[in-house]
């Protein structure tokens, strides 16, 4: 039977992943708001955050506080143009042939990756170097306090954007009725292509900071973008405050799982959870049982 520190270790563990998998989830959310399409894509912005910072570090010699932000600005830019070039053009066309384009985005980016990085696994340096910290018996990294607090940031952030900007209300107002938006003088375009940005952000904030801990890859999107997707799913999608609390409460599962049950069941087990819970309650943990929205 695990100890009280084992049970304590696995949330930690569990929570630092989570909280990039609702930062995912957040991306999501940002662009469901705006348009009412699931970006697929939004795995490989988060890809692109971690694997831009470790080169820019390799390659250009930069110091990580430069590499960061620079690799979060090139993927926001990668969303705007992902937007223009292949969202722009179809903007009329079904929800579900948008969501199959961001599919296709998801699969150039992740070969477009390959080619440039190579299929090696990279590691990024922790931003505040790499001794654990003790803590009832357990312990972390610094990394790991790095990756709760910019989370937790993010979301008030995003959460006070939705809420108290008119630009927020305006992306709100798009997903609502696009004609009626546009006919009170919103620019929907340029709200879409904003949440494309603020989304491919979010995705690479997530991937620059739990790089430091889980390594990174050319293919480490797909899983990411599906964890991110489920995260907002378990806890209501639309919520930016579900979309953080549903990864976090997926990622603490699947710790759990691995060290309590088998590491090859984590993946199995809390996705089991989560369509268990959606049986219950579709609207998520989170979420309204009528999405009209004001």
């Amino acid at each position: 039977m695990a100890s009280p520190s084992d049970l304590l270790q696995y949330a930690i563990s569990g929570a630092t992943l989570g909280a990039t998998y609702g930062l995912a989830g957040l991306g999501f959310t940002v662009i469901f708001n705006t348009t009412e399409i699931i970006n697929f894509a939004q795995g490989e912005f988060v890809m692109l955050g971690g694997m831009l910072a470790v080169f820019a570090i390799r390659w250009g010699g930069l110091p990580p506080a430069l590499a960061v932000p620079l690799a979060i600005a090139l993927t926001t830019l990668v969303g705007v143009v992902t937007d223009r070039l292949t969202i722009r053009p179809v903007r009329g066309r079904s929800v579900i042939v948008l969501i199959i384009i961001t599919i296709g985005v998801s699969i150039v980016l992740r070969g477009a990756a390959m080619l440039l990085f190579g299929k090696d696994t990279y590691a990024l340096p922790g931003f505040s170097g790499d001794a654990p910290i003790g803590f009832l018996g357990a312990s972390f990294l610094p990394q790991n306090l790095w990756v709760g607090g910019m989370t937790l940031g993010t979301l008030v952030a995003m959460k006070l954007y939705f809420d108290r900007t008119i630009s927020g209300k305006a992306m709100l107002a798009c997903a609502c009725d696009r004609k009626a938006a546009s006919l009170m003088g919103i620019n929907v375009d340029a709200m879409v292509t904003l949440s494309f940005a603020l989304s491919a952000l979010v995705g690479a904030l997530g991937g620059a900071i739990l790089a430091p801990i889980t390594l990174t890859s050319y293919d480490v999107g797909i899983l990411l973008g599906l964890k991110g997707f489920a995260a907002c799913i378990l806890g209501g999608l639309g919520n930016p405050f579900g979309a953080v609390a549903g990864g976090v409460i997926l990622g603490v599962l699947e710790s759990l799982s691995a060290g309590l049950i088998s590491s090859g069941y984590k993946d199995a087990v809390a996705f089991v959870i989560l369509l268990t819970l959606l049986f219950v309650r579709p609207s998520g943990l989170f979420g309204r049982r009528a999405a009209d929205r004001v």
